[in-house]
């Protein structure tokens, strides 16, 4: 038997390794169909870009083959090396993306702008990921940024300015690659006119936007598939065509061909760099899409897939054009064999689908990540998919960019304008993402400078070459991300220097707790049971709307709790880490504080045991306290505002200290006192009654018989049930920011007009944070910022 279990262990190294491996493989096939559909659809139009305008005049052998070897290296260069051996390295609790960059450097240096930051979060099992930033001294240029804020908002900028290109994808990723698809069509026997064309198109992204609100979810299945269709179509195509039209293009990979490429065409080859460079649009993907997937299943998709079918499709299509130079304006479609015409145009149309789903997406992706950051106002997000999180649909977005899409689409009517377009805002994000890599390498993977300067100007003069071609043809459609970018960034600069402000305020008008203490623990007035939740946007402290109540009304609840809904820089907060309990004042008092903290890709879902598991919370740190510190009942010592403890909330169960019950929750119980009147709590019921399929289950807690328990936790732990047996309402400030009248015209302008406007157009913060409606209490507020 031993020698059996010997053998039986030797084997699990292995058997885990191939389990690992079928893992990553099965998620490499199902990112063909979310991250690739964009990049694979490139060559429906990368050399029809590049030989319009001044480079018509070089049409001729040497030319196109200099412009294959220029593709080849540009896609070896920048996806290969750059995306698939580098910065997948670079993830964050295994997301990619702009945001993971930054996340990574807030939590390696001082250089988050978040409000309400404190020690506690960087205890996060989620914060601490990657090499630890405590082991190395502290660099004359980490400390260089930390001091000056204006070299931290400078960063913010970069990192918001490459958010609103991406945003700038998601416009012309489905005008472009659609309209690209359908062009075909002006081959066939049909001959349909441009603008019947730009008609189908649009009918096309119409349908796209209008099926988002179903989430990618529900025909997921089938996108892997039509890419991988699309992908075997392209590289038998490209094969073919290298074989018969002109196999001596196999020699174009030298780099030498790049120079007698540019020594030709000189300046009017600069400028066709824009066409070029769009052979690798879409390589954001791999990055930004890796919390899907895995860094190893993304480096093999690419690697053994990708890059072979792309790089032999244009070699295919360079050997095509070489000896047909008047194909150049339609290259892809005439280069196919006219039998297989019908079958790849139509894998093409739906490939270009599955891509610009894939870019959709992401903006919608990105926009939440920016929420997160307050950098963007509250607008609604729907979690489209219950097994694949992080897939998301944004109802207002969505539309503006079906508006915004069909603009470009209508106003342009021609792939190489909106191209111009797309490759300056694909370049963009890329120069963006090799600066935020360079300093994760020194901040992060504490690598030297040296180290992160070869990385920034080796892919900066590459990326720069291109960027400056782009920029040649601003005016040739290449405005149009400059002008989309701008006005997001206005946006986004609006509301969070209107955010910053207005919680500024807060931080200055904090209550006293000295004030509250002089008042006593009635706080001089009638305390009724029942449990009062005040949001506020402070982490610590009392805020200013608290002193409106207690000044003016003559009654309060009796146990009170200030809550907190916050960012914090990592993707993700495990639920039993999600809540941070405390108490405000000492024990009589009945104050505590609750925070909860959220990662920049997590959902805020309608929570309806967030009451039960609040109070089990609560009574969890009542307990824990009076344990770890049990002189401290009412001292003096007891009322540290800031001494906080992570309380796992994962389940409600019972404990030795409390029972918890569930039944159906029906009827009025007259028997429990409440803070609220009959009339009311009969109304809660009778809406309950109306509407049954929302009607939410009762959990009641009971005081266990254990007498070991400490008589002042016992009698604190009684009111508190009793206080939610009479039931629970939401404080919220309905506040309204004005600017000072001495402020500058300017401020007057961002806050009295813009920051204004976009508040009461976006969601108000009780609906975003699913407080229910008939407990809402808001205390009118006016800020002077």
């Amino acid at each position: 038997m031993e020698p059996e279990s010997g053998a039986s262990a030797s084997r699990n190294p292995s058997m885990l390794s191939w389990a690992n491996l079928s893992r990553n493989l099965l998620l490499a096939y199902q990112s063909f169909g979310v991250v690739y559909g964009d990049l694979s659809t490139s060559p429906l139009y990368v050399y029809t870009n590049t030989f319009k305008g001044k480079l018509q005049n070089h049409h001729d052998e040497e030319t196109i083959f200099g412009a294959f070897s220029l593709i080849f290296w540009t896609l070896t260069l920048i996806p290969l090396l750059k995306y698939v051996f580098i910065l997948l390295s670079a993830d964050d609790n295994g997301e990619g993306g702009t945001f993971a960059l930054y996340s990574l450097l807030c939590r390696h240096g001082k250089f988050n702008l978040l409000p309400s930051q404190q020690a506690a979060d960087e205890e996060l099992s989620s914060y601490k990921y990657g090499p630890s930033s405590q082991v190395v001294a502290s660099s004359p240029l980490k400390r260089f940024l930390e001091k000056h804020k204006r070299l931290r908002t400078a960063l913010l900028v970069v990192v918001l300015f490459g958010a609103c290109m991406v945003i700038g994808d998601g416009v012309l990723t489905p005008a472009i690659s659609v309209l690209a698809s359908v062009s075909g069509l002006q081959n066939t026997e049909a001959k349909l006119t441009h603008g019947e064309l730009v008609l189908l198109a649009c009918a096309i992204l119409v349908g796209l936007f209008a099926l988002q609100h179903y989430g990618t979810q529900k025909v997921a299945f089938v996108f892997a598939p039509i890419v991988i269709i699309w992908l075997v179509s392209i590289f038998s195509i490209g094969l073919y065509n290298t074989i018969h039209w002109n196999p001596k293009i196999v020699c174009a990979i030298s780099p030498h061909y790049i120079i007698k490429f540019f020594i030709k065409s000189g300046k009017e080859g600069w400028i066709s760099l824009g066409g070029i460079l769009l052979c690798i649009t879409g390589t954001e993907a791999m990055f930004a899409d890796l919390g899907h997937f895995t860094a190893l299943s993304i480096r093999l998709a690419f690697a053994i897939v990708i890059y072979p079918c792309l790089v032999v499709q244009y070699m295919g299509q360079a050997a095509f054009l070489s000896k047909n130079i008047k194909s150049v304006h339609n290259s892809f479609y005439d280069s196919i064999p006219g039998a297989l015409f019908w079958p790849v145009f139509v894998t093409a149309t739906l490939a270009a689908i599955v891509g610009s789903q894939a870019a959709i997406t992401a903006t919608f992706s990105i926009i939440k990540q920016c929420q997160a950051l307050g950098c963007f106002p509250r607008v609604k997000v729907v979690h489209t998919s219950k097994h694949m999180f992080g897939q998301i649909y944004i109802p207002e977005i969505n539309w503006i960019l079906m508006i915004l899409t069909l603009a470009v689409t209508i106003g342009f009517q021609d792939t190489t304008l909106i191209g111009n377009a797309y490759g300056l805002a694909c370049v963009t994000v890329m120069f963006v993402t090799t600066f935020l890599m360079a300093l994760v390498i020194i901040f992060v993977w504490q690598k030297s400078i040296l180290v992160a300067t070869i990385f920034l100007l080796f892919f900066w003069v590459i990326e720069g070459v291109y960027l400056s071609a782009a920029f040649i043809k601003v005016h040739q459609g290449g405005w149009v991300p400059l002008v989309l970018s701008f006005f997001f960034m206005i946006i986004m600069y609006v509301w969070h220097y209107g955010t910053r402000r207005k919680y500024s305020y807060d931080l200055r008008n904090k209550v006293s707790l000295k004030w509250l203490l002089g008042l006593g623990p009635s706080l001089g007035i009638v305390r009724v049971t029942g449990i009062g939740l005040i949001y506020s946007e402070l982490a610590t402290g009392v805020p200013a709307i608290f002193s409106h109540f207690v000044t003016n009304l003559p009654a309060f609840h009796k146990v009170l709790v200030f809550v907190c809904v916050k960012s914090v820089p990592v993707p993700y907060v495990p639920p039993e880490e999600r809540f941070l309990i405390g108490r405000v004042c000492p024990r009589p008092y009945r104050m505590y504080r609750c925070i909860i903290r959220y990662g920049y890709k997590d959902i805020q879902r309608d929570d309806q045991d967030f009451e039960n598991r609040l109070i089990q919370s609560i009574a969890e740190f009542i307990q824990m306290e009076a344990v770890e510190q049990p002189q401290l009942s009412s001292s003096e010592s007891s009322l540290l505002d800031g001494r906080m403890a992570v309380i796992s909330t994962r389940s409600l169960e019972s404990t030795s200290s409390l029972i918890v019950s569930e039944h159906e929750d029906v009827g009025v119980d007259d028997d429990i006192p409440s803070s609220r009147s009959l009339t009311l709590r009969r109304l809660q019921s009778t809406y309950d009654d109306e509407n049954t399929e929302v009607r939410r289950r009762r959990v009641r807690f009971q005081l266990a018989n254990n007498p070991g328990l400490n008589h002042a936790v016992r009698e604190e732990l009684s009111d508190l049930i009793l206080a939610k047996e009479a039931g629970v309402a939401y404080i919220m400030g309905h506040s309204y920011v004005k600017a000072r009248k001495s402020s500058s015209f300017l401020k007057k302008l961002v806050i009295d007009i813009g920051y204004s406007f976009l508040r009461k157009n976006c969601r108000s913060p009780a609906v975003a944070l699913h407080i229910p409606h008939i407990s809402l209490v808001e205390v009118g507020m006016i800020y002077y910022v």
